[in-house]
């Protein structure tokens, strides 16, 4: 089957080397994943790891052609995954997850509590659809005699910082290195409750079991590298936004963490990553605001080059 979309690897920008080939796996629910994803394979490559960074479309739409699309430029362009991806040679694979107009509260690319309770259907634990997918990426790498790590390096920003974030606490197991910016002042916490405010999903691990089924392995995600970063000038406030948090999360986390964003807020969560032992670099950087530059990317790039 795989043989077949090889052969038929297509370049999908007119900036494309000869060497940047992209395959799109169609949805497989039989294989545990109810959309497709995108996974880009360097010709020479040169590191054993997958790089994993999910899709953020920026903007709701029930066209799933728009997300799908959004998902083939992402994993094209030059967010961080990506960009990470051409230095290091390393394949990655972005899935083309929707995020609805009709159903606006279900935030599935940031993966918050809606997303999270989503009990039937194609977008119940878009989580576990994701590790399908990388279960999948890695047996078509196989096939083409690319092996790589049984973790893997999972990036972010925005949205998806915020879903690699919640993921690391989720399955600390099957990452190697995490890397996430730009997350409105919010981390997810490694405890039940702060000034016996009860800390629910997304938020904290107090109904952790009971939507997950499973414990969280506390020493693994203690031990996972962990960069998670701001900039000193992002005003990208999620608390601000419905879709985001509901009223009764909003609340808590003012009244928990702070209704200032940065810099209450943003230390408080950084304090409470250190205080619980992660294994994190916590940057907050100067003169930027919600976005990325050169000098972050290199940052990052050492940090997981440190790290794998």
């Amino acid at each position: 089957m795989y043989q077949k979309f090889f052969c038929l690897l297509f370049l999908l920008s007119s900036n494309l080397c000869a060497e940047d080939l992209v395959v799109e796996v169609p949805a497989n629910p039989e294989k545990g994943f109810f959309f497709p994803f995108f996974l880009k394979v360097p010709e020479l490559t040169e590191t054993n790891y997958l790089i994993v960074e999910t899709n953020n479309t920026g903007k709701v739409s029930d066209d799933f052609d728009i997300h799908l699309n959004s998902a083939r430029k992402a994993i094209l362009g030059n967010s961080i995954g990506p960009w990470v991806s051409k230095k290091l040679k390393a394949p990655i694979l972005v899935p083309a997850f929707p995020r609805s107009e009709k159903h606006w509260e279900t935030y599935t690319h940031a993966f918050d509590s809606d997303t999270m309770l989503v009990d039937s259907g194609k977008l119940k634990r878009i989580d576990l659809q994701l590790l399908a997918m990388i279960n999948e990426a890695k047996s078509i790498l196989r096939t083409h005699s690319v092996i790589v790590n049984e973790r893997i390096v999972m990036t972010g920003f925005s949205a998806s910082g915020t879903f690699a974030n919640r993921f690391s606490l989720l399955h600390p197991e099957s990452l190697k290195v995490v890397v996430a910016g730009g997350l409105n002042g919010i981390l997810m916490l490694p405890v039940n409750s702060l000034n016996e405010v009860k800390l629910d999903y997304p938020l904290g691990l107090n109904n952790f079991e009971q939507v997950t089924g499973k414990a969280f392995a506390k020493e693994k995600w203690k031990a996972l590298p962990q960069f998670l970063f701001m900039g000193e000038n992002d005003t990208n406030d999620s608390t601000k936004f419905g879709d985001a948090y509901s009223d009764e999360e909003k609340a808590t986390i003012y009244s928990s963490l702070g209704e200032s964003m940065q810099p209450n807020r943003w230390e408080n969560c950084q304090n409470k990553y250190l205080k619980h032992g992660a294994n994190a670099v916590l940057k907050t950087y100067e003169n930027i605001g919600h976005g990325t530059d050169l000098r972050i990317h290199n940052d990052i790039l050492a940090f997981i080059s440190e790290n794998i």
